[in-house]
């Protein structure tokens, strides 16, 4: 685990929901340690922004947006374009002074919405005007309303988190519970691998025996699980012609913090109804995620040597060999390699 702490650059990083921002509404977020501003104008389109304003390092989040397409500094009223970041208005300014407005600008982010997601592009060069060349990504389940929203702050570096959610052999233990895996249910697994856009998945099987919650769907359930750069974890679950998506992103907000948000969107009725079953095994799930990393945390202050054992820990491999190539390849202006090859993988858990 000799690889540097680094973030993915020149990506796109989730930042939110469809559902989150109305018109007129815009909220804080900190990506890969880059304050931004992401809200959506009255017109209805979102938008993403620089959070500070230029002039004396106000948050424009804290301001308001406008009719005419900006938003207001609740400091001094500057005005910034939503969709391009010029500075507008300067109300100081009297009539006869020169107005210097027509040469400040903050920096605005590209950002899309791809059904009830949003993504927010971080480009590896600030100064860059250049447009993203890769598109988000999309789940055809994702353009359905969300079942439920869970989201927590790890105090961690986001590769510590990535490596979390991809383990696993950690289930047994840490998520432990009588209606999920008991623990004397310890199985040996056999699962095959298949390398897919910017990351791969465990190709769709039967989930094991010692899951019990797929039992819920009834039927025979297939599930894909699947990791794609930057730290995007997502599992499909197919019985006959019903599906749910759970949607699980691990965005770094700095070197020491990082937020995960999982989302399960769904069309088995069964699921509706046990809503608030699942909503709080979702969320006793990520907390006993985030003790554990507060643990651990406490633990890296002292910078221990750390080891990855195949192949039990073969896709935290792959999560550091996909973010090497990725780098390389946007440095050497080629096209990505991925470094993933098929495979089958044992482990007990």
């Amino acid at each position: 685990m000799a690889t540097a702490l680094t973030f993915v650059k020149d990506i796109w990083y989730f930042s939110g929901l469809k559902s989150e921002f109305n018109n007129g509404q815009m909220a804080h977020k900190t990506i890969a340690g880059h304050p931004i501003v992401i809200g959506r104008g009255h017109d209805g389109k979102i938008f993403a922004l620089r959070d500070i304003c230029p002039h004396r390092a106000a948050p424009l989040s804290a301001g308001r947006i406008l009719d005419d397409g900006t938003v207001e500094c609740p400091y001094h009223g500057w005005r910034f374009g939503l969709d391009d970041g010029q500075c507008s208005h300067i109300p100081a300014i009297c009539s006869g002074q020169k107005d210097p407005a027509g040469g400040i600008k903050v920096r605005n982010y590209p950002v899309r919405e791809n059904g009830q997601l949003i993504w927010v592009w971080i480009a590896g060069d600030a100064k860059s005007k250049a447009e993203p060349d890769i598109d988000p990504p999309h789940w055809d389940m994702a353009d359905k309303k969300p079942l439920f929203i869970e989201r927590l702050t790890l105090n961690c570096h986001v590769d510590h988190a990535v490596i979390g959610l991809m383990d696993p052999a950690h289930v047994s233990f840490l998520h432990r519970q009588w209606w999920w895996r008991t623990g004397g249910s310890m199985h040996e697994k056999e699962k095959k691998f298949e390398p897919r856009e910017r990351g791969w998945a465990m190709a769709a099987h039967a989930p094991s025996s010692n899951s019990l919650g797929y039992k819920l769907l009834g039927g025979k359930p297939v599930t894909e699980i699947a990791f794609r750069l930057p730290g995007v974890r997502t599992e499909e679950i197919q019985v006959g012609n019903k599906r749910l998506l759970s949607f699980t992103a691990v965005v770094p907000i700095d070197d020491n913090n990082t937020e995960i948000t999982q989302v399960f969107f769904n069309d088995f009725a069964v699921v509706k109804l046990l809503k608030p079953i699942i909503k709080k095994g979702a969320s006793i799930f990520l907390n006993q995620d985030g003790d554990i990393i507060k643990l651990q945390a406490e633990c890296l202050k002292h910078d221990p040597r750390l080891m990855l054992i195949d192949d039990a820990d073969r896709q935290a491999k792959w999560y550091y060999m996909l973010k090497k190539e990725w780098a390389k390849s946007r440095a050497e202006g080629r096209d990505f390699v991925n470094p993933v090859k098929a495979t089958t993988l044992r482990w007990r858990s």
